[in-house]
């Protein structure tokens, strides 16, 4: 089976500017992302970004870029321009993968395309269990819910599903029940483009998450657990640090 990644990168990020140059042991952090994501079946990966130095940085190490507009509010925004940019069919299955993702798992950047692949709902996306019960309260850790079927029943920055009489008191006594949604998402080619054009949702609105308009428009995404644990994303300067130290033990 064949599909495309697309990792966007933005220069100007608020908490750690410059974060896809960002070395980490004697490579920018892009170019971790981008040889994992060729790791898997894909059969192009591409980086979309607004950014020369990043374009730079991606083509001395003689990866593909698709320069993108910088008036996108959203990285899926700019996953579709780039699926118009090099003509992808609409049936093509297209996975956005993170550029402050260096550990990503190539496993379960191929899981979500083979899982769009065999399922009737135009995206997919992956969750993990939540092991520590502050996540659970945590705004900054999307919670998802998901149905017999697979297809998710709602994300939420609040606790979900709501335990009767554990939760009222800041009590987690079931974290089976509790799954943490993964940032990577697989789509149609034609299906973003539409997704894209749909305004704002009430609920992503009132969750600021993207992934809400899917499901108030009445599309159904795909969603399983992760066959391998996610790596550590990078948001912070504390973060790169520690993913510094990460690779260094990786290395030794």
């Amino acid at each position: 089976m064949s599909f495309t990644v697309i990792i966007p990168a933005r220069y100007a990020s608020t908490r750690l500017p410059g974060k896809p140059l960002a070395l980490i042991g004697d490579k920018p952090m892009i170019q971790h992302v981008y040889q994992r994501a060729l790791l898997t079946s894909a059969h192009k990966v591409v980086v979309a970004t607004d950014d020369e130095r990043i374009a730079e940085a991606v083509l001395a190490f003689n990866g593909n870029i698709c320069m993108t507009s910088d008036k996108h509010r959203s990285g899926s925004d700019r996953l579709a321009e780039v699926c118009e940019k090099l003509a992808l069919n609409d049936d093509e299955i297209v996975v956005n993968v993170q550029g402050d993702e260096p550990f990503i798992s190539p496993q379960n950047i191929q899981q979500v395309a083979n899982n769009l692949a065999i399922s009737d709902s135009p995206m997919a996306t992956l969750s993990t269990p939540i092991e520590e019960p502050e996540e659970v309260f945590n705004s900054n850790v999307v919670k998802v819910v998901a149905d017999n079927q697979g297809k998710a029943l709602y994300f939420s920055r609040a606790p979900i599903a709501w335990q009767r009489g554990s939760f009222e008191d800041g009590k987690v006594s079931n974290l089976s029940v509790c799954q943490r949604h993964i940032g990577i998402y697989a789509y149609r080619a034609g299906f973003l483009a539409q997704y894209v054009a749909m305004p704002m949702a009430k609920l992503e609105q009132l969750e600021s998450l993207e992934q809400l308009r899917v499901l108030e428009n009445g599309y159904s995404i795909h969603i399983e657990q992760a066959k391998e644990v996610p790596g550590m994303g990078i948001d912070t300067p504390e973060d790169l640090v520690a993913a510094q130290e990460t690779y260094r033990h990786m290395r030794l």
